[in-house]
């Protein structure tokens, strides 16, 4: 059942309205985002660049930008090993552009998801022996990666880590559960997670934290940062790609760097919004999130990450096409695997036991282990609850998870460490590998130690405010302009509509998945597009106007049917006619 909470948060509405030339809802809209302060509301409005802050306040920046320095001093062979997501493969590329504009001698490696597991492996370190590398830099791997960098330090190399996930960390009943962390051994640990970092914000990805190190190597060289203003565009594709909260730094970078992908000069970028049909004008937060992550991660879930990093290292179009065109018929691929493991998937929820637990751990042996992150969050979304889908992997299990607010999935798991390999993450995602013998022990001990309740795991539709339909005009949906970018922690506004007639609709689409309606309040009649799942709306009109009324709505005989709505002011534009609408999200 869905709760329906309409937030009524307060603050002189009237004179944040007055200080930054905006309309007092528009105030109020800017005060449920928790953005409190005129200091705060100030940045959240009109933050640019110059508002970020100096990454050497990170823990062990300046001793990195120190070794690095020396190692390209004396020209020694640095190697960046990423990640196989749109994280570490946007880090490997912000450091390697880096670096080599600071005329390091550098070169990249990516682990192979299948065969090398996440992160760093004894495997990409022998490797890199072999091929004579002096220092390992990371990016967004690293921070739980103790024994392989003990390793690559007995051979003789160099090692500086930058990432953003959580520090491993015990806890003695002896002192109190109080959190004993461990840092790798590595020359410079940078990760603004660390329990003694100073840095004012650790909410960055792994892209960010490269960008800052990337920054900072050109202030010690005296070297005018602008000159990385360009990866400003990769960070942003990161930080939406790896869900972060879209608030602080994040909120800045993704903003400027939407702004810059707009008008991208990049073959790798342009090739790749170009074959996937995105009109540059209207690029979104939205569209690096549905659209090109997927497109970018797709090499990294089904054939080597690598492959990414090629077209964002792209010097020339036809290369960057036919990078562009592969990455897209990969990501089609993935969508219809994707499509196979979430029906079973669904199944396994409603007719087996597996089903019945608050923490849903699902075993699906044929599900490529690339994918089982996204099945995790598909089924997050439908049932409300956290979700680690689990794999069969070359050795034992691997598993993926995704989490609701109220369940810290990394916690979740670190209280069942002695059943893991290897494990890691943060709240709302993780990732482990197991023997298989331990998948139902796991299963049962991540219930056990559960404390949700059904209140956390009811969905929450937060309402912003009741809006008449009088209010949704071209002016209002150009103000909300000024909220976005949207996404995880700066949520689209939601408005609400008590009481709703619904005076005829139609279904539109190839697939027959859109619903026009025409709607009215109290005194306004609007266009209403719904595009969420037709059943909902068919169930909620004939769980109170019998059967047939979804018919009858539709045969234009729906008068006197009405419903409780929320949705979001939008904009429609045709043949030069521009008239509002609303988009319908929720209904009851």
């Amino acid at each position: 059942m869905e709760q329906w909470v309409l937030l009524r948060k307060g603050a002189d509405f009237e004179g944040i309205a007055k200080r930054f030339g905006i309309s007092r809802r528009l105030a109020s809209l800017v005060r449920n985002r928790e953005v409190i302060g005129e200091e705060a509301v100030g940045r959240y409005l009109n933050g640019t660049l110059s508002d970020l802050y100096d990454g050497i306040l990170m823990k062990d920046m300046d001793r990195a930008v120190e070794i690095i320095k020396e190692k390209i001093r004396e020209r020694k062979k640095i190697r960046v090993i990423g990640d196989y997501d749109i994280d570490g493969v946007n880090a490997a590329y912000i450091l390697l552009e880096g670096l080599e504009r600071l005329g390091a001698d550098v070169d990249s490696d990516i682990p192979n998801r299948m065969t090398d597991g996440y992160g760093l492996s004894i495997e990409l370190i022998d490797r890199a022996h072999r091929e004579q590398v002096d220092t390992i830099i990371t990016c967004d791997n690293g921070i739980a990666a103790a024994g392989e960098i003990t390793y690559a330090k007995e051979n003789g190399m160099t090692v500086v880590v930058t990432d953003h996930h959580e520090v491993p960390y015990e806890e003695s009943a002896s002192d109190g559960c109080r959190k004993r962390y461990f840092l790798p051994p590595a020359d410079a640990v940078v990760d603004p997670k660390q329990e003694d970092c100073p840095y004012p914000f650790d909410g960055l990805c792994g892209a960010a934290v490269a960008y800052k190190l990337a920054e900072a190597l050109f202030a010690a060289y005296g070297r005018d940062t602008k000159e990385l203003d360009d990866l400003i565009e990769n960070v942003a594709i990161a930080t939406v790609g790896d869900v972060m909260d879209l608030v602080d730094e994040n909120r800045i970078f993704v903003k400027e760097g939407l702004r810059r992908l707009r008008r991208t000069s990049a073959f790798g970028l342009s090739a790749l919004i170009e074959c996937t049909g995105i009109v540059r004008e209207r690029l979104s937060a939205y569209h690096i999130g549905f659209v090109l992550g997927p497109c970018l991660n797709a090499g990294g879930r089904l054939d080597t990450a690598k492959r990414a990093l090629a077209l964002l290292r792209s010097r020339e179009k036809g290369e960057a096409d036919r990078i562009a065109g592969d990455l897209k018929a990969l990501n089609e691929d993935r969508k219809a695997m994707t499509l196979q493991m979430v029906e079973q998937a669904v199944h396994q929820v409603e007719h087996t036991d597996a089903g019945k637990d608050r923490v849903l751990v699902l075993y699906l042996p044929e599900c490529h282990e690339s994918l089982a992150g996204i099945v995790a969050g598909r089924i997050r979304e439908k049932y409300c609850r956290p979700v680690f889908v689990i794999t069969d992997a070359r050795e034992g299990a691997k598993g993926s998870g995704r989490s609701i607010e109220a369940y810290h999935m990394y916690e979740g798991l670190h209280q069942c460490g002695e059943l893991l390999g290897k494990y890691g993450g943060h709240k709302m995602a993780a990732g482990f590998s197991l023997n298989k013998e331990n998948i139902d022990v796991l299963r049962e001990r991540l219930n056990h130690n559960c404390r949700l309740t059904e209140a956390d795991m009811a969905e929450k539709v937060v309402i912003d405010m009741e809006l008449p339909f009088s209010c949704v005009t071209p002016e209002f949906a150009a103000q909300l302009e000024a909220l976005e970018p949207f996404g995880k922690g700066n949520a689209k506004p939601v408005f609400a509509g008590r009481d709703i007639e619904l005076l005829n609709g139609r279904i539109l689409g190839k697939n027959k998945n859109v619903l026009k309606l025409q709607v009215k309040d109290a005194k306004t009649q609007i266009d209403a597009m719904y595009f969420g799942d037709m059943q909902k709306i068919k169930d909620t009109l004939e769980g109170r106007y019998g059967a047939g009324s979804f018919e009858r709505l539709l045969a234009g005989k729906g008068r006197g049917m009405r419903m409780s709505i929320t949705y979001y002011p939008d904009i429609n534009e045709y043949m030069g006619r521009v008239t509002p609408q609303i988009v319908v999200t929720h209904c009851r």
